[in-house]
């Protein structure tokens, strides 16, 4: 089932210059930094109240954040959901007509099982599932 907000994705160019403003606008103290090879990218990620801010960079022109940022530009990437049952979710989804981009789960940031919902089924939005187990 999904449960809350888990956290916003956020594409940025640099992640140091991201860093630092948002260390200014919310007077983040430590940031949890990561990469995710097979994803490509560099993520930065700070906590908000219940909902984590991730900052994050491709680490190659090839990563599907570049491709993003040349197509939009900067800024919200996704919304991410947190699900205590990420399996069963997807093909509860996939069975009402949701586009998966992931059948499966794979792992993600934070040691997280995560999968993309298209945006085309889900009125424009990326939106990831996230959880801590299957």
């Amino acid at each position: 089932m999904i449960t809350q907000v888990d956290h916003i994705g956020i594409a940025v160019q640099d992640l140091e210059d991201a860093m630092t403003l948002y260390r200014t606008l919310f007077q983040v103290a430590d940031f949890h930094r990561e990469q995710v090879a097979d994803q490509g990218v560099d993520i930065a990620s700070f906590q908000l109240g219940e909902v984590r801010i991730e900052l994050t960079a491709p680490l190659h022109a090839e990563s599907p954040i570049a491709k993003f940022i040349e197509k939009r530009g900067e800024g919200i990437h996704h919304v991410a959901f947190r699900s205590d049952a990420i399996t069963s979710d997807l093909a509860g989804l996939a069975s009402n007509g949701i586009r998966l981009i992931n059948e499966q789960p794979q792992r993600g940031a934070h040691e997280m099982l995560i999968a993309f919902l298209h945006p085309k089924s889900t009125g424009g939005v990326l939106m990831e599932l996230c959880s801590e187990d299957g």
